[in-house]
């Protein structure tokens, strides 16, 4: 029997589902006890880039834990750390080369709107103390990150604990009236963050943090070829530093090391997580110039965001052998030419029943699911569709993402792929395969139920 809730001590991410026990992964599969095999079409939850049981990694982490796992970053600096922020350094953009890090996304977006804000305040402009974001987004969980964030059913039981963040319509051409088709929407052309700046007031806005491809709020909406040009410009011109969450869509997730270099712009900050440890440990980081950071060195000289495992060695040590293996085994242009046939075997989805849309960049992708094609409308929310999509899939032996609820009023179904980089074609088509027949027994199911 699966183990759930309250049957085992566990307090599970979900407590009404019941959890097959994983024992192996390999590949691009995972294995569970009861010997079924999952194929990872969404690396966890968007993590799992080199693939798993990469013994590297492992005895990288295994090397580093018997030598040094633990010392105080206050106090003592370590070859792990070193080498990881010189790694990581050398493949960010532009002037982007000291790092800071830390173990998970939310934490080093908290970090990178603090030091956003300790910038500002020391350099004696204190009025900038505001944060823009763009609706809808996904940046985190803890009440700063959270409060970025434009996602309601996160965000209201802790409604009276947010602080007041500045709200921009984020590039989604899909949900808008131009549909990303010339003469632009000023939201898909970036000129409704400078509208929001200007009403706002610049004086009081301290960064813009947004996502350069949409994540899984927006189903992998991307941008135009000019909207970060755009954005970069109105960022220079009104003073407000441009934080990057590529959380997400870094560690070539998106076919480049990072999404910004697709658009040929460098951010004043940066903030990388999930797949620069591939999943083997939580580890995550913020990148900053420094133009920034000598500000704060000859004023305060300290980032005042301390975290008890920043720093830290075994972790460290892991992102060092996930940036090599990358490197080594070229894993990042193997993303870009798979990605162009992940999208293009998706396209034969388009046809099916609720599939509105489909878009996305090198391994990443989502599938945006409404109940009318001409209209867009959503599915009722009551339908839980892509939860239902997701718990087919699962039932099949296809692990996908599902994302519901981003629209305003409460609706939106979407579903998210983010295979690892060593997917082959036979995979990417078996994952087609079952994608079709996982939607194929939602639609009997949400239909059976009206």
């Amino acid at each position: 029997m699966s183990p759930r809730y309250p049957s085992s001590h566990v307090l599970y991410r979900k407590l009404s589902r019941d959890y097959p026990r994983i024992v192996r992964g390999e590949g691009c599969y995972l294995f569970a006890d009861d010997g079924r095999r999952y194929l990872d079409g969404s690396g966890g939850a968007y993590v799992v880039n080199v693939g798993h049981g990469v013994t590297e990694i492992a005895d990288a982490l295994a090397c580093q834990a018997s030598r040094i796992a633990y010392v105080n970053g206050t106090a003592f600096t370590h070859d792990a750390v070193e080498e990881f922020a010189r790694e990581l350094a050398a493949r960010c953009p532009g002037d982007l080369d000291f790092v800071y890090p830390l173990a998970s996304g939310s934490e080093a977006i908290e970090a990178a709107m603090k030091l956003a804000r300790q910038y500002w305040f020391e350099l004696g402009r204190g009025s900038k103390h505001r944060v823009l974001a763009l609706s809808p987004s996904y940046h985190g969980n803890t009440l700063l990150a959270l409060s970025a964030s434009s996602r309601a059913q996160y965000q209201t039981p802790y409604r009276g604990w947010l602080v007041d963040v500045v709200r921009a319509p984020a590039f989604y051409p899909y949900r808008c009236n131009c549909r990303g088709v010339p003469p632009l929407c000023r939201a898909c052309t970036g000129d409704a963050i400078e509208d929001a700046i200007v009403r706002e007031g610049a004086d009081s806005i301290a960064a813009l943090v947004a996502e350069p491809v949409g994540g899984s709020s927006s189903g992998v909406s991307v941008p135009g070829e000019g909207y970060w040009r755009r954005v970069r410009d109105i960022c220079n011109r009104h003073d407000v530093l441009l934080i990057a969450d590529e959380i997400l869509t870094g560690a070539g997730r998106t076919g480049t090391w990072s999404a910004c270099e697709s658009y040929g712009i460098v951010p004043d900050i940066m903030v990388l997580g999930k797949g620069i440890a591939g999943g083997y440990v939580p580890l995550s980081a913020v990148v900053a110039p420094e133009r920034l950071i000598d500000v704060i060195a000859k004023r305060s000289g300290a980032l005042l965001h301390a975290q008890t495992f920043s720093h830290h060695a075994t972790l460290c040590a892991a992102g060092v052998a996930t940036i090599k293996y990358l490197t080594e085994n070229r894993l990042v242009e193997r993303c870009a030419r798979m990605g162009a046939v992940l999208h293009a075997q998706l396209q034969q989805l388009r046809s099916l029943p609720y599939v509105g849309d489909i878009r996305g960049r090198g391994l990443l992708a989502g599938i945006e699911f409404v109940a009318d094609k001409n209209t867009r409308s959503s599915v009722p929310r009551a339908a839980a569709f892509a939860e239902t999509f997701a718990g087919a899939a699962l039932d099949l032996g296809l692990i996908v993402w599902p994302n519901a609820g981003q629209l305003r009023d409460g609706t939106g179904d979407l579903a998210m792929l983010a295979p690892p980089f060593i997917i082959d074609e036979d995979q990417v088509a078996d994952m087609v395969t079952l994608l079709s027949r996982a939607l194929e027994q939602t639609v009997n199911q949400v239909e059976s139920r009206r």
